[in-house]
């Protein structure tokens, strides 16, 4: 990873810290923590992965919680469109640089998607 990207990385995750501050943040931030062990679970089972836009995809319809998904994704989405308001960019930037730290710090065996689309086990 280049310089730039690193950089780029550790402002998104300060920018999250700052707004996990507000009280709409600690909200958001209570349910993405509450619904954590669940999403382990599932990204340990093979269920789901990371894709290379920031989002948890179903990768196993019968042992994935759909629900528990789309409300993450759902989550995620939010944050991203206020890091993007604040440093003037796209959610969809955002999310490709999430998508990138999601995948440094996933455990090994998580199913992550790389740039081209491509899906591999970590």
């Amino acid at each position: 990873m280049n310089r730039k990207s690193r950089i780029a990385i550790g402002v998104l995750i300060v920018t999250i810290i700052a707004l996990a501050g507000t009280a709409w943040g600690q909200d958001l931030r209570a349910r993405m923590r509450a619904r954590l062990p669940a999403i382990v679970a599932m990204k340990a089972a093979g269920a789901v992965g990371e894709n290379n836009q920031g989002f948890l995809v179903i990768r196993n319809p019968s042992a994935a919680k759909k629900a528990l998904v789309e409300a993450e994704n759902q989550d995620r989405r939010m944050i991203y469109q206020a890091i993007a308001k604040k440093h003037n960019t796209t959610p969809d930037l955002v999310g490709r640089r999430r998508a990138l730290h999601i995948a440094q710090k996933a455990e090994p065996g998580t199913w992550i998607q790389d740039a081209n689309g491509k899906w591999r086990q970590k």
